[in-house]
């Protein structure tokens, strides 16, 4: 019988319409297609952030979408882990990849922030670099003057557009994989594919 216990997952992005359909919050768009396969919605709001609850093998799958922009994710990561009393280990977080083309995606079993400031909050907050997490290809910068930020909060043309959709689809399917069968099949199932 497997043990019980809780997982997070966590989806980082922007809140606000005017961040949807940017780079930034293609975390945000997975864990939206996860809770769509759950069938619940994402609309509790404690913790800095908005989260749902789903009852799993006798523990519970938390999936939370901070509120506190992007560079403060760690926030809410921290309240909500806290409350629940779960580990790093069994929080895995889905954000966006500039390394990554779009349609690519590329899973950790931990690791530095790599530069991303939400993974870096998190990391701060946490204590710790030990978590799981599903990283998202949207592209890299056009030319090396291109303002970082101008283009991480920039939205996908119709062609990426059209690579991220399974994209996002399989980063679902990623996370609830890590959860099931853990991180390195999980990898070895969805890593680098496009």
């Amino acid at each position: 019988m497997k043990e019980q216990c809780n997982w997070l997952i966590v989806g980082l992005g922007n809140p606000g319409r005017e961040y949807e359909k940017t780079r930034h919050n293609a975390g945000f768009r997975a864990i939206d297609r996860i809770a769509e396969k759950l069938n619940v919605k994402i609309d509790k709001l404690k913790f800095q952030g908005l989260y749902a609850q789903v009852n799993l093998d006798g523990g519970k799958l938390f999936l939370l979408k901070p509120q506190t922009y992007m560079n403060l994710s760690g926030r809410s990561v921290l309240q909500l882990s806290a409350f629940f009393k779960i580990p790093p280990a069994r929080i895995i977080v889905l954000f966006d990849d500039i390394s990554l083309e779009p349609g690519r995606l590329r899973l950790r079993k931990d690791g530095s922030a790599g530069g991303h400031n939400g993974i870096k909050s998190i990391i701060q907050e946490l204590g710790s670099q030990d978590f799981p997490r599903v990283k998202i290809g949207v592209g890299a910068k056009p030319h090396p003057d291109f303002d970082l930020a101008d283009w991480v909060l920039s939205t996908f043309d119709p062609q990426e557009e059209k690579a991220l959709g399974p994209a996002i689809d399989r980063a679902a399917d990623a996370a609830l994989c890590i959860i099931e069968k853990g991180i390195a099949e999980a990898s070895n199932r969805y890593s680098g594919k496009a």
